[in-house]
């Protein structure tokens, strides 16, 4: 019995080694492995259709200070742009031309998070900590998913104006393509790649780095506020990537709503000529016309799309998981 009593107790010559106190596990970010590509497409366009939905009030502000012409709003203050909208339209404005958003942004997510996986897995080469790779993915999902969102997002950007001449979704795709035919939908998409290849590039490699980072803080409770870590990650990538580019969306803009309520209308729709114009007509600070709604558009709409996308990821990883085990 002393025998079978002396077993229970640890060996006192084996103790536990005292850790360092700044020692931490090691951080695992999961990559999701195992995720069919139809589920990184549902996710992305369940992500991205949630996003513009909720953030549509202020990319209707966004894109009415952007116009230039004697559209209803000109100056960069976002409460005269907020003012002056309710004043000329009522509160009905800020969702003009949301069905067009809800037509485009679920395609076009899609496509972004799909092709930004696929190219994240291949040149990472499963190293979570490769920025470039990451950079480099944003760039390869934003011309791909570009190509998809263009046509509707200057659909919605022509409804969004103030006294806007279109009945509709319908009703301005109709007549754009009477007017200036298939690549009339296109004008923009140079400018609209140019400006979100480094906004992606920044966003995705900032995102990355900064969910690292937060999960770093505090490791052993990473799994427990990994909702909150997305969302913040999220929120500082939008932001950082909003005010980088913010020049170039001013440009996508006049691009987009050329010759429609008295906006300029331009001979060659070259990037340069747009520039030329607006530092011709409002100096450098016309072109960062709208960056504070931009910004305060991105923040929240890149933390509600990146914790929604993740969380939905996460979703089909258990989904997966428990299918496997009841075949087993």
């Amino acid at each position: 019995m002393a025998t079978d009593a002396t077993r229970k107790f640890p060996d006192p010559e084996f103790r536990p080694i005292p850790q360092p106190p700044d020692f931490h596990p090691e951080i695992v970010v999961s990559a999701h492995d195992g995720l069919y590509f139809w589920q990184f497409m549902v996710a992305g366009s369940i992500a991205g259709s949630v996003e513009h939905m909720a953030m549509f009030p202020i990319d209707t502000i966004k894109t009415r200070m952007q116009a230039l012409g004697s559209c209803p709003i000109k100056s960069v203050g976002f409460g005269h742009a907020v003012r002056s909208l309710l004043r000329s339209d009522g509160p009905s404005a800020f969702y003009r031309g949301i069905g067009a958003m809800g037509l485009g942004a679920g395609p076009a997510h899609a496509v972004y998070f799909s092709v930004y996986e696929v190219s994240k897995k291949f040149l990472s080469r499963g190293n979570s900590s490769n920025s470039a790779a990451h950079a480099v993915s944003g760039v390869f999902a934003t011309v791909a998913s570009d190509a998809v969102f263009t046509p509707m997002d200057m659909v919605k950007q022509r409804l969004q104006l103030g006294n806007s001449p279109y009945k509709g979704v319908l009703d301005c795709v109709n007549r754009v393509l009477k007017e200036g035919g298939l690549k009339a939908f296109y004008a923009s998409y140079r400018t609209t790649v140019l400006m979100n290849a480094p906004f992606t590039a920044v966003h995705f490699s900032t995102y990355e780095a900064a969910k690292r980072g937060l999960m770093g803080i505090s490791p052993e409770t990473a799994d427990d506020e990994r909702l909150v870590v997305h969302a913040t990650a999220g929120a500082v990538a939008g932001a950082l990537a909003a005010a980088v580019t913010t020049p170039l969306d001013v440009v996508k803009t006049q691009l987009q709503c050329q010759g429609i309520c008295g906006c300029d209308r331009f001979k060659s729709g070259s990037i340069s000529d747009v520039f030329r114009t607006i530092l011709k007509k409002d100096g450098y600070q016309g072109l960062l016309r709208g960056w504070i709604p931009r910004m305060v558009f991105h923040a929240p709409a890149a933390a509600i799309c990146w914790s929604t996308y993740e969380a939905s990821k996460t979703f089909f990883q258990e989904l997966n998981d428990s299918s496997s085990c009841t075949t087993t």
